[in-house]
């Protein structure tokens, strides 16, 4: 159920409700919030819910009680009418700007790295993106550079006056990766590792959640349940594209997944159009599309010379593809009520 308190509640009031749902056996997670709190309550507890909404609804503190019925909780639109914002150590995704994160999918070198990550600052990107473990469906492709591409990732972003996106893929791995990035990627082939998800809840680090290759809508929110019931509040989902019976394209990128989750959902969405369509002459047109439906931010692929690439050369852009792609969407972005 969600508590959703007064404007005028005091911080003892708040605390007293708080502790009347935990003495109930339900796990507590508080939302404080610039006018008011609100207070989701989850857990086993149902046969006596009536009757405990009905005693908080009584006190003069508590505006409203409802029950969620959704089986994602936390995630639900309920909890919050408006997009919830995720500050990324300064960079804000899920507010009125689009946040433009951009690398190369791979790091393979310094040199490599920094030469995307200039031209992607240059152009107007906030977030680095760059993996340092690379899942891969062969064990005999490029497995990433690890920790020496974490180094890399980290020393490039703090000249450059970036932030960090990378993949964590073992639980084991979650906290040295967290000493490097500023928001952790889970993969589309971990949404469903539950494992991780519980591990990567227990940090405060934001967590950008990829939708599995087959996975449903509510699968996929329900994995950023775990994440949120675990104490992490800061979840933003990625559409990163599905798999269907259509083999031109490497994915089929669901664009409609954004304003689906918009009215599911408080969680803010960021489209990638690298993987959505493994296609470098798709991209473009895709992000455009992705800015127009509403995507709070974008993770695109960028490489210096994609046809030298270790991995994914074929969906990566140039550099002076990523410059010439921001300047037609910033029109696109105007039209729709947000800037880039």
């Amino acid at each position: 159920m969600i508590v959703v308190m007064a404007a005028h509640a005091t911080e003892t009031e708040i605390k007293d409700v708080e502790q009347r749902i935990a003495d109930w056996g339900y796990g507590v997670h508080p939302i404080y919030g610039a006018e008011r709190t609100v207070i989701g309550a989850t857990g086993v507890p149902e046969a006596d819910k009536a009757r405990y909404m009905e005693s908080l609804e009584s006190l003069p503190y508590v505006e409203q009680v409802m029950a969620i019925l959704k089986p994602y909780k936390l995630a639900s639109r309920e909890i919050s009418p408006t997009t919830t914002v995720i500050d990324v150590k300064g960079v804000p995704v899920g507010g009125n700007q689009i946040a433009l994160m951009a690398g190369p999918c791979t790091v393979e070198s310094y040199e490599q790295t920094w030469e995307s990550a200039k031209a992607c600052k240059e152009a107007g990107a906030t977030i680095l993106r760059g993996g340092a473990y690379k899942p891969s469906t062969s064990p005999y492709s490029f497995q990433g550079l690890g920790i020496e591409g974490l180094q890399i990732l980290r020393d490039i972003a703090d000249k450059l006056d970036m932030k960090v996106v990378t993949e964590v893929m073992d639980l084991r791995l979650v906290e040295t990766v967290c000493q490097y990035a500023d928001m952790l990627q889970v993969g589309a082939r971990n949404m469903q590792n539950y494992d991780l998800l519980r591990e990567v809840g227990k940090v405060k680090t934001p967590v950008l959640l990829k939708r599995g290759l087959s996975a449903k809508i509510e699968e996929w929110l329900q994995a950023a349940e775990y994440i949120l019931i675990g104490g992490n509040p800061n979840v933003i989902l990625c559409e990163r594209g599905i798999r269907t019976f259509e083999t031109y394209t490497r994915n089929t990128l669901d664009l409609s997944a954004v304003p689906a989750v918009r009215e599911l959902s408080h969680l803010p969405v960021v489209i990638d159009p690298s993987q959505g369509t493994g296609k470098r002459s798709l991209v473009m047109a895709m992000t455009k599309a992705a800015v127009a439906v509403g995507a709070d931010g974008l993770i695109i692929e960028v490489h210096p010379h994609p046809d030298q690439a270790l991995k994914d050369g074929a969906q990566s852009l140039t550099c002076e593809n990523f410059t010439q792609l921001v300047a037609e969407l910033k029109p696109i972005a105007a039209a729709v009520g947000r800037s880039i």
